[in-house]
């Protein structure tokens, strides 16, 4: 087999590991709150996400082709790569794709194992940026854009992850308000039913958008890598197989759960109740997608950090965990820059070795890191079962007993039923307890 199609075949089967842990990295932005309010058993809220994810991968592939022009400059404005990295079968232009997309999964990897919700499109914008900048210099990256709309790395990347968590704070924070206000007579009991039922909807909504959104730019950049090395042609259509293995990969990560950063999101931030989950979820599927039909590239985890965020200041008496979100805003503020060296790195090293071999040893590399996390990971194991575990600010984030083994008051079986009837039932019932 030519050395170019190997290196294609390492460049399509990262994109779709890529693709894989962007599906388990932000299962979260739809289903923490539904899983935190108990909206949903945990396993059934991945299960719904994936499927949403594969649909919602098909629903769009208009920018497809086009996506990491808005961050560099490896394409012309049709989509076809540029001609001077198609020489030997377009090994150039996939050195740099699959330099980018180790960067990304590392970075993916390891804030997911920190249990940190970060961009997954900053982390692949980065990787990207990183790559492109030792391969083709800082003239190989789209700082700005032409001028006449939001792009290039400030446009798509530095003034969204200012704007999207502000926005999301502020919808979240007087949905929240409104919805206490609102439902304030109603009691508690009566009043949660209605909101998880509610969630179920949010959630799901969320859930598509994310699909329809984030499974283009790793469709986007394999039909990228086919163009290159001469395998594909069509500048305007994606192969369907290519489709299908994206929206299966996105949809399986998805369905693996992403359970670390779940329970930040879920637990780590705010006690959640059910009108705040609601609030929080419909103000992500809100900010999202007007922005997306406005043309503003918002990120989906900023968005619905932001929300959750929101939905604590909304709730009066509520508590915030602001070490955690501080935590999450610096690797926000990191993202990029990280994910841009380690690209820039693993450029340097396959560039250095050369050919088909340089591209093997970047992929080795990434394979012994990926394990090497997934081995740490599994000291402090957290799945479907103490998902919903008691946080514990510590330092380390969780007391990670199983859920099983935690008395749910308001579960019959587990023998508190009786004093439930003796807790208060509405707002105004607190506020004369207190």
């Amino acid at each position: 087999m030519p050395s170019e199609l190997v290196i294609l075949s390492l460049v399509v089967v990262t994109a779709l590991l890529f693709d894989f842990t962007n599906g388990f990295h932000d299962t979260a932005n739809a289903m923490a709150t539904s899983i935190a309010t108990k909206a949903f058993k945990p396993k059934t809220a991945v299960t719904l996400s994936a499927i949403l994810n594969l649909i919602g991968a098909f629903l769009s592939v208009e920018v497809a082709l086009t996506v990491t022009n808005s961050v560099v400059n490896i394409q012309d404005a049709s989509g076809a790569p540029r001609p001077e990295l198609l020489q030997d079968g377009g090994q150039a232009l996939l050195l740099i794709v699959l330099a980018g997309l180790v960067g990304a999964i590392v970075w993916n990897l390891l804030t997911w194992l920190l249990g940190l919700p970060s961009s997954s499109s900053h982390a692949l914008f980065g990787g990207l940026v990183g790559a492109t900048m030792a391969g083709l210099g800082t003239a190989g990256v789209n700082w700005l854009g032409d001028g006449t709309k939001p792009d290039g790395v400030v446009g798509k990347v530095v003034i969204p992850a200012l704007m999207s968590p502000a926005i999301a704070i502020v919808v979240a924070g007087v949905g929240t308000m409104l919805v206490h206000k609102v439902t304030k007579h109603v009691l508690a009991k009566y009043r949660d039913t209605g909101f998880r039922w509610g969630q179920i909807g949010s959630a799901s909504l969320v859930a598509l958008a994310h699909g329809t959104n984030d499974a283009q730019k790793t469709m986007g950049i394999i039909t990228l890598a086919l163009i290159a090395s001469g395998q594909w042609t069509d500048l305007h259509q994606v192969p369907f197989w290519v489709k299908l293995a994206c929206a299966l990969a996105i949809a399986l990560g998805t369905y693996s759960g992403g359970w670390r950063i779940i329970r930040t999101m879920g637990k780590g931030l705010v006690e959640l109740t059910p009108p705040q989950g609601m609030a929080a979820e419909f103000s992500t599927a809100s900010v999202v997608l007007i922005s997306s039909h406005m043309g503003f590239a918002l990120s989906t985890t900023h968005v619905a950090t932001g929300s959750i965020l929101g939905s604590g200041l909304g709730k009066k008496g509520a508590k915030v965990n602001w070490r955690v979100a501080g935590r999450m805003v610096v690797a926000w503020g990191i993202t990029l820059p990280a994910s841009a060296l380690m690209g820039a790195l693993m450029w340097f090293i396959g560039h250095s070795v050369g050919g088909l071999f340089g591209a093997m040893i970047i992929t080795m590399i990434m394979v012994a890191v990926s394990a090497w996390m997934y081995r740490h990971s599994l000291r402090t194991r957290i799945d479907k079962n103490n998902v919903n575990a008691d946080w514990s600010d510590n330092g380390k984030g969780a007391s990670l007993q199983p859920a099983a083994s935690i008395p749910d008051p308001t579960h019959p079986r587990e023998g508190f039923a009786d004093l439930k009837e003796l807790e208060p039932q509405s707002e105004r019932e607190l506020a004369e307890v207190s």
